[in-house]
């Protein structure tokens, strides 16, 4: 293993990459996830070879055979994460090692080759500097990282494939959600779960986020922005949102947010919130909170801002929550104070404008 952890990466570089007159246009309104930049990052894994061939290159189509396990059985994992520019033109990955970590513990999940969080660093590391020139210079732009790895085995069968391809694509990006709203609104789901316990809920594959597809799309023909789950045994717990957890700030400052309980994803902008908010002086309680509790606290002016957050929305305020028969207002049904100040105590310090007393930022160039 050590062996794998201290591979190489060859670079070929692009020889036609986009044209900077298009970049620039590109860049100037790349929305989320659509703008993509010129190079990847692969690397392979074969039982009895290891990791291998470690690549930065031109971004291509992939060309997978039809028996491609990953294709049937649903071995992929993946996770995101952003470098920022920095205060001083600068550039940094948050917390990439936390990243790394969570990539490996779902990788053994999913009986998966566990890639070397060294690797996946360094992998991170290698695209930002070749594709250094597609930072986005508008307002809160970043560059989305996507590290995720398939069973690329070419078998039929049910067990753990014998070969994997590890890549990283970038993503010039701006603000997640559209149209500049002040708070989201979100649809809790009846008829779906999202994970139930002793399932995959605290990996990051996949399988978790197709299974939300469907109550996605019935918040939105409900006409809310995300879908919020319950838990899988009660339907009573506030679980997470489709791809976000959430925090809930009481009349007295004090926050509380579901426990990770193997069901819900341990997100790692949720663990830094809570770092923020407790170095702060705030109480936050890890504790079950339910749905009904949710409606009467809001009701009753306890509950006093709530928000949910991750990778790619940051921090992201919920104003309003619709379910059949029912709709309720958190608070002014926009941002509130602590959400606020949350928000910008973790921005400050990912973009270098604030001190970094935990460590969290890396410095690239």
């Amino acid at each position: 293993m050590a062996a794998d952890s201290n591979l190489s990466f060859a670079f070929d570089p692009h020889a036609d990459p986009v044209p900077v007159s298009e970049r620039d246009q590109l860049l100037a309104n790349p929305g989320f996830g659509r703008v993509f930049t010129d190079h990847m990052v692969t690397i392979r894994y074969a039982d009895g070879r290891g990791w291998h061939d470690a690549k930065v290159h031109p971004r291509v189509p992939l060309q997978i055979d039809p028996a491609c396990s990953v294709l049937h059985y649903a071995q992929e994992i993946f996770e995101g994460l952003k470098a920022y520019r920095l205060a001083d033109g600068g550039a940094a990955l948050f917390r990439p090692e936390a990243n790394a970590r969570r990539f490996r513990e779902s990788a053994e999940r999913l009986a998966m080759a566990q890639l070397p969080e060294e690797l996946f660093l360094e992998s991170c590391r290698q695209l930002v500097k070749a594709d250094r020139d597609w930072f986005p210079q508008i307002e809160g732009g970043s560059l989305y990282l996507r590290p995720f790895m398939i069973a690329s085995e070419v078998f039929l069968g049910v067990k753990p494939s014998s070969e994997y391809l590890y890549m990283v694509i970038a993503s010039a990006v701006g603000a997640y959600f559209k149209g500049g709203a002040p708070a989201v609104s979100l649809w809790v789901s009846q008829d779906f779960t999202r994970a139930a316990p002793g399932g995959t809920g605290a990996a990051k594959c996949g399988g978790n986020y197709a299974a939300s597809l469907l109550a996605q799309s019935e918040a939105i023909r409900n006409g809310c922005d995300q879908v919020v789950f319950l838990d899988a045994a009660e339907r009573r717990w506030i679980e997470e949102l489709g791809g976000m957890n959430v925090f809930f700030v009481m009349d007295d400052g004090s926050l509380v947010t579901p426990p990770l309980s193997g069901t819900i994803l341990p997100g790692i902008t949720r663990d830094s919130l809570i770092t923020l908010a407790r170095g702060m002086g705030l109480t936050v309680r890890e504790e079950r909170y339910g749905i009904d509790q949710w409606r009467a606290d809001a009701g009753s002016g306890r509950l006093r801002e709530a928000f949910a957050c991750g990778t790619a929305a940051v921090v992201t305020p919920i104003g309003t929550v619709r379910a059949p028969g029912v709709e309720f207002t958190i608070g002014n049904a926009g941002p509130g104070l602590v959400t606020e100040k949350l928000r910008s105590a973790l921005v400050d310090i990912q973009r270098g404008i604030a001190p970094d007393p935990h460590g969290w930022v890396e410095r690239l160039f």
